[in-house]
């Protein structure tokens, strides 16, 4: 059996880099794999410490390494680049580096999500991206009649008013060439709609399910959207054994910006219980 204590897993679509060393920290071995070999090898391998970087499908094969018996550790890829070697970028390069950083007393390591977190933050992403293809449909809109002098006002009014000038054939002010193309931009504007309600429907109903999500919805500025999405965003990577909290996750950027001006107020008590947890982390007060 194979006497290995760390590895290094550079992780890809189709081809692995992995690199093992023993507790003296001599190399064992360098070799690549392809992605249905990944798991094979590592159940042929004593446990040991894992480290790669906290990537596209990191989580997933950090989950199935565990599985394993393996310590896995996800490290930002930030915070790897400075054990890459001089010289060209690789990916035996790339796993050398996670295997020198994973041991390394200073490195700061990401959560595994679990399935289940993570099929949370999808749901929070996906209406994401449906919102902002709407606004840029809505954006572009407005652009193309802007071109033909045709402007209204700001906010959803205007851009109903564009709408409805748009779908409405007999309209004269929007010229017959440019109709078709702008009707095909309406058509898909108005499809978004239903979409984003389905998606926000799940939200709230999974909101309504889960505990620290209502409390955390009795605070102010926190609404389903923001509070269930909350619990399921780890906090940022922190050094092993640290006793700081994580700053706030990318879920409550907009209110930390906010709030943390207000950690004390003029008289220098300590804030609300709402505003430490907007501006410091996702760490919900002890109920009651």
């Amino acid at each position: 059996m194979i006497q290995v204590s760390t590895i290094g897993l550079d992780i890809a679509k189709r081809v692995f880099q992995v690199h093992g060393v023993n507790q003296a920290g001599a190399v064992v071995f360098r070799r690549q794999l392809r992605r249905t070999e990944v798991l094979k090898f590592f159940a042929k391998l004593p446990p040991c410490l894992v480290g790669l970087e906290a990537c596209a499908s990191a989580h997933y094969w950090g989950r199935e390494i565990v599985a394993l018996g393996h310590q896995v550790r996800l490290m930002p890829p930030t915070r790897v680049k400075p054990y890459v070697k001089w010289g060209k970028k690789s990916d035996k390069v790339d796993a050398a580096a996670c295997c020198e950083g994973v041991t390394r007393p200073s490195m700061s390591f990401v959560p595994i999500k679990t399935v289940e977190s993570q099929g949370a933050l999808m749901m929070h992403r996906a209406r994401q991206l449906l919102v902002e293809q709407r606004t840029r449909l809505g954006n572009a809109i407005r652009g193309h009649l802007a071109e033909m002098g045709i402007v209204a006002a700001q906010g959803q009014r205007g851009l109903a008013a564009l709408l409805a000038m748009v779908s409405h054939s007999e309209d004269t002010n929007v010229p017959a060439v440019i109709r078709p193309v702008l009707q095909v931009l309406v058509e898909q504007w108005h499809s978004l709609a239903p979409q984003i309600a389905a998606l926000e429907r799940q939200i709230i109903a999974w909101h309504k399910s889960n505990p620290d999500s209502l409390r955390l919805a009795t605070q102010p500025q926190f609404g389903p959207i923001r509070s269930c999405r909350a619990p399921w965003s780890p906090p940022r990577a922190t050094p092993p054994g640290s006793t700081t909290r994580a700053s706030s996750p990318p879920g409550l950027a907009s209110c930390r910006g906010r709030t943390r001006p207000a950690a004390r107020n003029a008289s220098g008590a300590s804030p609300r219980p709402a505003t430490a947890i907007c501006a410091s982390s996702w760490w919900l007060p002890p109920p009651g």
